[in-house]
């Protein structure tokens, strides 16, 4: 049992480092690819990949074990589904709009949305400690949200990824109600649907783009930092809990923060280097809480 816990301590550790690497190669790949191809793309490529990681397991007959989706489970399902078209499209505009750093450290919010959403839906009770969290990351995100402190003027990029995190804190409140079934059948009908539903939309709205070379990336981004990501963060969950998971993967905003300076040579401003203070703060409060929680 010690071993398998530390090897979920190794997949929590490798689900947040893979998670982090998406807002600054995204942003290279947005120089050609629109933010609703992106999103689709993304999510495809977490599908495809995870398709084929599926059926290896069907194989060896891993996939006996889990326990699968059914039709009373649908309705979550399908919002999962629709929120997670939402949510990318949003982050990629935000992106186009903003440095990978702030998108990085912005993603933190998806905490505090899924903590309130726990709390006034589905009548989760939030104690003292993921009050305090909720309270310095709003702090934080404000810092980073704002352009202009004397005018009070908004970032609309900052605007978007935080529409992209709370339609995620929505998403990981229908997600956490499937979480005893399949992760791996969850994450594809995540990649597949949501997918699918993204690409639809940019057909529709002509946000379109032909360079294979940059699809192929994009897909392969896709498997790596959604797909893999998810389907690592969910299994280490099963040996270490939920809290222990998290205070691992709280670490993966960070990680995308500094990948964000090295690739793009940023200099942090005065404002974001107090955000990135309270905002470790906040994500200690949070990750050593029993109550959050990431499906």
């Amino acid at each position: 049992m010690k071993k398998k816990k530390n090897t979920a301590m190794l997949w929590a550790v490798l689900a947040a480092g893979l998670y982090a690497i998406s807002a600054p190669f995204s942003k290279i790949l947005l120089n050609e690819i629109p933010p609703t191809m992106m999103a689709a793309l993304l999510y495809l490529g977490a599908g495809i990949g995870m398709s084929i990681i599926g059926l290896f397991r069907y194989n060896t007959g891993q996939l006996k074990k889990e326990m699968r989706l059914t039709k009373k489970e649908m309705p979550f399902t399908m919002g999962m589904v629709l929120l997670d078209i939402a949510a990318p499209i949003f982050l990629m505009i935000g992106l186009t709009m903003t440095t990978p750093a702030t998108v990085s450290l912005l993603n933190n919010f998806e905490i505090v949305a899924t903590s309130l959403i726990a709390l006034v839906i589905f009548k989760e009770t939030i104690n003292k400690r993921l009050w305090i969290a909720i309270g310095l990351i709003t702090v934080a995100s404000i810092f980073l949200s704002v352009e202009d402190f004397s005018s009070i003027s908004f970032s609309f990029g900052s605007l978007f990824v935080l529409l992209a995190a709370i339609c995620w804190g929505l998403e990981n409140n229908f997600t956490r109600m499937l979480s005893v079934k399949d992760p791996l059948e969850i994450v594809i009908i995540k990649g597949f649907g949501s997918g699918l539903g993204s690409l639809l939309i940019s057909f529709i709205i002509n946000e379109t783009t032909t360079n294979v070379v940059y699809i192929l990336a994009t897909l392969l981004l896709g498997f790596v930092a959604y797909g893999l990501s998810i389907y690592l963060y969910v299994y280490a969950q099963r040996y270490l809990g939920a809290a222990k998971t998290s205070a691992y993967y709280a670490i993966s905003p960070f990680i995308g923060v500094g990948l964000s300076f090295i690739m793009f040579l940023e200099i942090p401003t005065l404002s974001f280097i107090i955000a990135l203070l309270i905002m470790i703060v906040g994500t200690y409060f949070a990750s050593t809480d029993n109550h959050v929680k990431k499906d």
